[in-house]
């Protein structure tokens, strides 16, 4: 098997964690000032990772943070994913629409460091 477990870089871990829980309805697997753990049941959908923590080359500078990376999620509440991120006031890129290319439907939205997100059915 391989899957991945995303890493991000966010200012805030304890206030990013909240809001992926919110948005996603997923759970605390770690918790932390520096690093969380987001998971779905038993699988890990997210990690978020402090700047400037631990000395990892690619997180020591948040002045480019999310240049070049997509978040994709792919759900099966759609609409109830919409309504969480109107009901955190986050920043929606592009309201629920079909998307030719992957035959689905899908939103984008931002998270609270910036990085943009593709929520898809």
């Amino acid at each position: 098997m391989v899957r991945t477990e995303p890493i991000i870089a966010v200012e805030d871990v304890p206030k990013s964690s909240l809001f992926y829980q919110r948005l996603f309805g997923c759970t605390s697997k770690h918790g932390g000032e520096t690093f969380e753990i987001l998971a779905n049941k038993a699988t890990v959908i997210l990690c978020l990772h402090k700047w400037g923590e631990h000395e990892h080359p690619t997180m020591k500078d948040q002045k480019n943070a999310g240049n070049g990376l997509i978040l994709f999620f792919r759900v099966d509440n759609l609409q109830q994913i919409f309504e969480n991120a109107t009901l955190l006031n986050a920043v929606i890129e592009k309201e629920i629409h079909y998307n030719e290319n992957s035959l689905k439907d899908q939103f984008i939205l931002r998270d609270l460091d910036n990085y943009y997100l593709i929520v898809s059915a």
